[in-house]
């Protein structure tokens, strides 16, 4: 970990230990910042890009975990991404890259052999259909090229909303809200909204940031539900935005013991990429099989 990430994480830690603790004095067992169950929407918006804020300054190096080096490469990986983890993901596509790096070599895959590469990843044979499909359809109505408008990808096999608006935003640059697990679980813990839906999900965020925060807005909040904001066990004592979240309390709340669920980088571990970006704080995630 290069010096600027280690400052970077030890100024995380410090915020989170300060706000956690905040929180825990104001009320115990509720954020000091909690708002009231009767906040208004005005109150709700302010509370949510405040959030927003904090976590820029948390994870200013929040980034996609897929490795990719391309279009192509992160739609792949995006579909892969479905039941699995990125870094499993991570771990399977050099192999897959390698024996198969363009649309054409993909679309011409024996099933069998492409099904044999991603088995890590699960599900492998529905994936293994809906790669060669969308590679198929790369290759013969877009000139083996990845389009960058939504009304496209989303008409190639096996890609929704959520890829679609993880590959334009990561590799066109166009701004979109990437509702996965953690995302959607963390918004309605903040109660930001409260639908179950994706789409519905997306539109209701939508409408409370600017179109320009929306792909990094993504990133931060799954960064901070992989790294802190846990499923089963979040962990509340180490959160820098303790007081600002009406669901401080489910968790961990004492700090020395919030600190030993936290993950990934703010826990001292490996991230999930091979080939982080130069700016990430971690270490890379070790190769399939290594370890």
């Amino acid at each position: 970990m290069g010096e600027q990430g280690a400052h970077s994480v030890k100024k995380a830690a410090k915020r989170a230990t300060g706000a956690a603790a905040g929180a825990a004095a104001a009320e115990p067992g509720k954020g000091s910042g909690a708002p009231a169950k009767q906040e208004s929407r005005l109150a709700m918006v302010r509370r949510a890009r405040r959030i927003n804020r904090e976590l820029a300054e948390v994870y200013p190096y929040a980034h996609p975990e897929l490795d990719f080096r391309n279009p192509f490469e992160l739609l792949v990986a995006t579909v892969l991404s479905a039941q699995t983890t990125d870094l499993r993901v991570n771990q399977t596509t050099p192999a897959l890259f390698a024996a198969f790096p363009t649309p054409e070599d993909m679309a011409a895959a024996v099933p069998e052999k492409l099904e044999e590469i991603i088995r890590p990843t699960g599900f492998f044979r529905a994936k293994a259909r809906s790669l060669i499909g969308l590679s198929a359809a790369l290759r013969d109505d877009f000139g083996g090229e990845v389009p960058g408008r939504l009304a496209d990808l989303v008409k190639l096999p096996g890609v929704g909303r959520k890829t679609a608006n993880v590959v334009l935003g990561n590799a066109f640059g166009v701004p979109g809200i990437t509702v996965d697990t953690h995302f959607g679980r963390l918004v309605r813990r903040w109660k930001w909204t409260e639908q179950e839906d994706p789409e519905k999900v997306e539109a209701e965020i939508a409408a409370i940031f600017p179109k320009s925060e929306w792909t990094m807005l993504s990133h931060r909040v799954v960064f901070h539900g992989r790294r802190i904001c846990h499923s089963r066990k979040p962990a509340c004592g180490a959160c820098p935005i303790a007081g600002l979240c009406p669901a401080y309390g489910e968790g961990e709340t004492d700090p020395e013991k919030a600190k030993k669920l936290l993950k990934y980088e703010m826990g001292g571990q490996p991230g999930q990429r091979l080939s982080p970006p130069p700016d990430y704080p971690g270490s890379p995630a070790p190769p399939l099989g290594a370890g």
